[in-house]
């Protein structure tokens, strides 16, 4: 069963630009890809069927956490420079030494395609 991640009530009337991300199947479990748009690094990753998107940053040093190692059980990614490991649900970290939030992005499943919400 393939879930998205936190569920984001808008409300307006007005569309919601949606960017394309990949094909549903070319990111397996534990799979991630990264994309750029509007200046914003942005990592998207399945974690255990459940597709999640945050900001491609540690807000410690701002290191690409899509090198970190990556808990699909958990589903937090862990910054590769100094070990802060982030939800990929909420964009928090749970332990320093980052104490800021990254931001994350809506996600839907457009048929087979990945998107993303970018307001």
């Amino acid at each position: 069963m393939l879930r998205t991640g936190p569920v984001h009530v808008r409300h307006t009337a007005l569309p919601v630009p949606l960017i394309d991300v990949c094909p549903l199947n070319d990111l397996p479990s534990g799979g991630r890809v990264t994309l750029e748009h509007d200046d914003v690094e942005i990592v998207v990753v399945n974690c255990g069927g459940e597709i999640l998107a945050m900001e491609d940053r540690c807000s410690h040093d701002d290191g690409d956490m899509s090198d970190g190692e990556l808990d699909t059980a958990a589903c937090t990614i862990e910054c590769p420079r100094h070990g802060s490991v982030f939800d990929l649900r909420t964009g928090r970290p749970k332990t320093l030494p980052a104490y800021q939030p990254v931001d994350t992005f809506p996600v839907v499943i457009d048929g087979d395609t990945i998107k993303l919400e970018m307001d």
